[in-house]
């Protein structure tokens, strides 16, 4: 059974950190992308992150860049989004997402699309205060 389990969220000062975790199971990172969409009140879902194993691409959000990183340990099975200077737009909740892949994902130059995400985890929000 493939479970994406998001943990880490909370309120946060704006200039502030959380690490959002995702314990993933039943799938592997080789076989796999995953990543990172958020979710805020009235708007769609958007990627913020994602990273493919596969051909060692990652991608960011342009409004994220130098502010987030992704990272993945194999060895944990989990995946990591690190959140720095955090802004009141960054609140939404955040959702962990895999994508099954194949070859060259491209996401070092495209934004991943919540259509193609095959699994979700249930989310974990992010509040930021100013």
């Amino acid at each position: 059974e493939v479970q994406l389990v998001e943990s880490g969220g909370g309120l946060v000062q704006a200039g502030g950190s959380l690490r959002l975790s995702c314990a993933v199971a039943g799938i592997s990172f080789d076989d796999y992308a995953i990543g990172w969409f958020r979710q805020a009140p009235g708007k769609e879902r958007e990627g913020v992150s994602i990273i493919s194993k596969r051909d060692g691409s990652t991608y960011y959000k342009d409004s994220v860049k130098g502010r987030f990183t992704i990272s993945s340990d194999n060895a944990k099975n989990a995946v990591y989004l690190q959140m720095n200077s955090l802004k009141p737009e960054d609140t939404a909740v955040y959702y962990c997402a895999a994508e099954r892949v194949y070859g060259s994902t491209w996401y070092d130059r495209r934004p991943p699309d919540y259509r193609t995400m095959d699994y979700w985890g249930k989310g974990t929000l992010v509040t930021v205060s100013s």
